[in-house]
C-alpha cells in the first residue's frame, strides 16, 4: 500500500466514521488526542533507534507515519502540499549550494 493510498482510506473513514475502525476512533476524539498520538509514535521511533533492532524501528517509523496521515488528513492537508514544501527545499539547497 502507498502513502496516497492509505491517506485516502483515512479519509474515507474521516468522512464515513465506520463504529469499529481506528482511525474514525482517533478522529472522534478529536485534534489534541491525535497531536498526543503523533508525539508518542515519535517518542517511540526515538527509543527505537537508540536500542532496537532494524525491525522495531521499522515497526515504529510505520505507526508514526500511519498516525501523522491522520492527523494530516484531520488538518486537510494533502500529501502533495507536504511533498510541494520538500521540493521548495530542495531548490533552495541547489541555490546555496
Amino acid at each position: 500500500m502507498t502513502l496516497e493510498e492509505l491517506y485516502k482510506v483515512i479519509l474515507t473513514r474521516k468522512k464515513t466514521l465506520p463504529k469499529n475502525s481506528y482511525i474514525a476512533s482517533l478522529l472522534k476524539k478529536g485534534r489534541d488526542h491525535i497531536i498526543q498520538k503523533v508525539g508518542e509514535e515519535a517518542t517511540e521511533v526515538v527509543i527505537a533507534a537508540k536500542n532496537r533492532t532494524k525491525e522495531k524501528i521499522i515497526s515504529e517509523v510505520a505507526d508514526l507515519w500511519f498516525h501523522t496521515l491522520i492527523l494530516l488528513a484531520d488538518r486537510e492537508i494533502t500529501i502533495s502540499e507536504i511533498l510541494s514544501e520538500l521540493e521548495k527545499r530542495k531548490s533552495i539547497r541547489k541555490k546555496e549550494s
